[in-house]
């Protein structure tokens, strides 16, 4: 995905080959990741679909099963690995990424340092906005969901953009090396007010801090600890509304009992058309509602900037 070595960059450009990560979509509320292997395959509800017909065809190809069933196979986007990702912690959606990534303002070249791994979904879409001169440093306490991760970052190639440390930052703080180099960290922690003085010693002048919590008074508390060397001071909650948009057909002809259905009065004057809902009462019509399976709650961020020493 991310990959400086251009013969092996994953994109919409080049053709899928043997040992690829593509996501193989269904539908956009099922999608698998999948390792090309020239003498697997792949069954689903469409049928069975052979590796070596996808090899060569490029990213975003529609391919066929044995039974006429079709799949796309698309690169394996940041926006994509979030949604396919194995679980081994709660992820932050794009939602929050995205509000993460506009609010540390990073660019390419920025060193981002990072407190709790998880399951690297904020860490992949963190590599792409400091590539391809920036690196992130990683950092999880449990030493078998950093080894995963390490896997998760080979397999969306990058590894080259990423470190992982084994450490637990609210004991230990940061490591010694990156005083005053970092601009930008992140934490996702059950006690972030621990980690803050020692993310304050890695930041640049004027560097930025997020903490991630699900609970109120986690924020609370980190506020407090933030006041002392941090400036601008905020936390947002993300709720993130989807809506459904379906063509539905609207009956304003006269029901059973004979009286009319009438359509929803406006008190404009409608312009006459050949193509009016008016004109043709069973014509259908695009309408939009919201979905009935909204995500809720996921969690606060906090950010706050480092302030200068003048």
């Amino acid at each position: 995905m991310l990959l400086t070595d251009p013969s092996k960059k994953i994109s919409f450009n080049r053709c899928i080959r043997v040992g690829d990560l593509v996501i193989v979509y269904e539908r956009h509320d099922i999608m698998k990741a999948v390792k090309v292997c020239e003498n697997s395959v792949l069954q689903n509800r469409f049928g069975l679909f052979k590796h070596s017909d996808w090899i060569g065809k490029p990213f975003g190809s529609k391919v066929f099963s044995n039974k006429g069933g079709y799949v796309y196979l698309l690169a394996p986007t940041p926006e994509l690995w979030t949604l396919v990702l194995s679980h081994r912690t709660q992820i932050l959606y794009i939602a929050d990424i995205s509000f993460v990534i506009m609010y540390l303002e990073l660019v390419p070249g920025c060193m981002v340092l990072e407190s709790g791994t998880g399951s690297g979904s904020l860490t992949t879409s963190l590599a792409r906005a400091v590539a391809p001169t920036g690196h992130v440093y990683t950092f999880d306490f449990h030493e078998q969901r950093a080894a995963s991760a390490r896997e998760d970052f080979e397999k969306t190639g990058i590894s080259t953009l990423v470190t992982v440390g084994v450490g637990d930052i609210q004991v230990e703080g940061f490591p010694d090396e990156f005083l005053g180099l970092a601009d930008s960290v992140f934490l996702d922690l059950p006690q972030p007010w621990l980690a803050i003085p020692s993310a304050g010693k890695m930041l640049k002048q004027d560097g930025i801090l997020c903490s991630f919590s699900p609970c109120i008074e986690q924020v609370q508390r980190s506020c407090e600890i933030l006041r002392s060397n941090f400036t601008d001071i905020r936390t947002f909650e993300i709720l993130l509304r989807t809506y459904e948009v379906r063509e539905w057909k609207m009956d304003c002809s006269k029901v059973d009992d004979g009286s009319s259905l009438a359509c929803p009065p406006c008190k404009r004057r409608q312009p006459s058309s050949e193509g009016s809902v008016m004109d043709n009462p069973s014509s259908p019509a695009v309408m939009a509602r919201p979905s009935a399976e909204a995500r809720g709650h996921t969690g606060y961020l906090t950010f706050a900037r480092l302030k200068c020493i003048s």
